[in-house]
């Protein structure tokens, strides 16, 4: 693993899916094999493959310090193109020192990782007034999990996280996306857990070497995808959990 620290010119930039994103590391350790943040590498520089290299943003906290009070309040997404939480983060807490200055100042964010280090900051996420906390939850069989998401957390710890986080008043949401192998069954695992659900195929392909590799192309047929979306769309309807 390739880890270099970088002092960055700016860390609130402005995202298409919310309005600003924050983004501490570039790179991701998870590696996960259908990540779209692989197109990173085209700008960062980096000749190793995605998973195998991280740049530290040490000056992300001072940067945002000054950023707040320049740009209008908004909604601010933790993070777009890397996890907030990858096990670096242990380290360098700047996804903790960043969302202390967002709560100081009271912007409402959205947190997005796959890992229950998320747990470590629950005093400030309760603080926030306009927090929500996801993750990502591809597929109920870990197993699964192991095949796409190699250094990933595992499903039962992302679902624990999303539990304790739950009830400790956070607002909280899974992001089932991409829909893996064997999601039916997420409903159970989820409801009581989760504000909301999102669920999306996301079609981009650079996993699909994995679905060949162990045989499981069936997986990435349309009819799969409409029937596990509807399944699961039904479930969580029935249980009074929303889908976006």
């Amino acid at each position: 693993m390739n880890v270099k620290e970088i002092q960055s010119k700016t860390i609130l930039s402005t995202s298409k899916v919310y309005d600003y994103v924050i983004n501490p590391y570039v790179g991701c350790q998870h590696a996960c094999s259908y990540c779209y943040a692989r197109f990173m590498k085209r700008f960062s520089g980096h000749k190793e493959p995605w998973g195998e290299f991280v740049d530290v943003k040490v000056n992300a906290s001072e940067l945002l310090a000054r950023e707040i009070t320049r740009k209008r309040k908004d909604r601010v997404w933790v993070s777009g193109v890397c996890d907030p939480y990858q096990p670096l983060e242990g380290k360098y807490q700047l996804t903790r020192q960043c969302l202390e200055l967002l709560v100081e100042n009271d912007w409402p964010v959205t947190v997005q990782t796959r890992s229950p280090l998320c747990l470590r900051d629950l005093d400030i996420l309760t603080r926030g007034k306009s927090f929500e906390v996801g993750l990502s939850v591809t597929t109920a069989d870990d197993g699964i999990r192991k095949l796409f998401e190699p250094n990933a957390p595992s499903i039962k710890e992302r679902v624990r996280a999303l539990g304790e986080l739950h009830q400790a008043g956070v607002r909280t949401y899974a992001m089932i996306a991409p829909i893996l192998p064997h999601a039916e069954s997420l409903a159970e695992e989820l409801v009581g857990k989760v504000d909301y659900v999102r669920l999306d195929r996301m079609n981009y392909h650079y996993g699909d070497w994995v679905y060949r590799k162990y045989g499981l192309e069936e997986f990435l047929t349309d009819e799969y995808f409409s029937r596990t979306v509807e399944t699961l769309a039904s479930a969580f309807a029935a249980a009074g959990v929303s889908c976006l």
